[in-house]
């Protein structure tokens, strides 16, 4: 877990989001994973998952405040937290304005079809080139079917480690666009549920906000979050 966590993007969310930019533009073949405890839970149980994780090629950002402070317990100077949410809200709005192909997949049909309004209304320079929910049953195939519209921003909201899977497995039949695994981010985003009010942000405190409104998510937490915690200390 310590190799993992110093691979970790270490700069700002600035830097990351010109990162980004940068790699749009270039057309550069980017797959980038919105690292949580989960993430590293997860991945000490799955090698097929811990292998995608330790590719040179996949960039780990830390997407919650336990890996941030763990990755400077070992060493790894992590400027801030960069939450999946805020990068699939920068890729849309960077997309907009540059005119960029897009594809979403993933979710339930009714948040996919918020998300259409949204973009249509608030990122209307996106050329959105389709979009699947997540309920199909041969994710592989559409994924191939996407491969040939050529998008720019591939954004997959399947759940992690799915998500994640799916985009490694099938990467290579892609020449460009940049890839993440949004998990719930299309719900915010379609406005079909709220987002933690900015002093929860802020303060890094997202994850107490959804224990609040959703308690079935506090077994999630201690698997995960708590455990997490406990592992590093040792």
């Amino acid at each position: 877990m310590n190799e993992l966590l110093n691979r970790v993007y270490n700069e700002s969310q600035e830097e990351f989001y010109k990162l980004l930019k940068k790699k749009l533009n270039s057309e550069e073949k980017t797959f980038i994973v919105t690292a949580n405890p989960e993430t590293f839970m997860l991945s000490s149980k799955d090698e097929e998952l811990n292998s995608l994780l330790n590719d040179k090629n996949v960039i780990l950002v830390p997407d919650g405040i336990a890996v941030v402070k763990a990755a400077k317990k070992i060493g790894n100077k992590i400027t801030e937290r960069i939450a999946g949410i805020d990068i699939a809200e920068k890729l849309l709005e960077f997309s907009s304005v540059m005119n960029k192909k897009v594809y979403l997949f993933g979710s339930k049909q009714e948040v996919i079809d918020g998300m259409k309004k949204v973009i249509n209304k608030k990122y209307s320079g996106i050329i959105l080139v389709g979009t699947s929910n997540g309920y199909v049953e041969n994710k592989d195939k559409i994924m191939k079917e996407i491969a040939k519209l050529k998008p720019d921003v591939v954004l997959i909201a399947l759940g992690i480690p799915a998500q994640e899977k799916l985009i490694y497995k099938n990467i290579n039949n892609f020449k460009k666009g940049i890839f993440v695994g949004v998990g719930g981010s299309f719900d915010v985003l379609s406005g079909t549920k709220k987002r933690a009010p900015k002093l929860f942000i802020k303060t890094n405190t997202e994850w107490l906000y959804r224990i609040v409104k959703e308690p079935k998510r506090l077994k999630r937490f201690w698997n995960n979050n708590i455990k997490f915690m406990f592992k590093i200390k040792k």
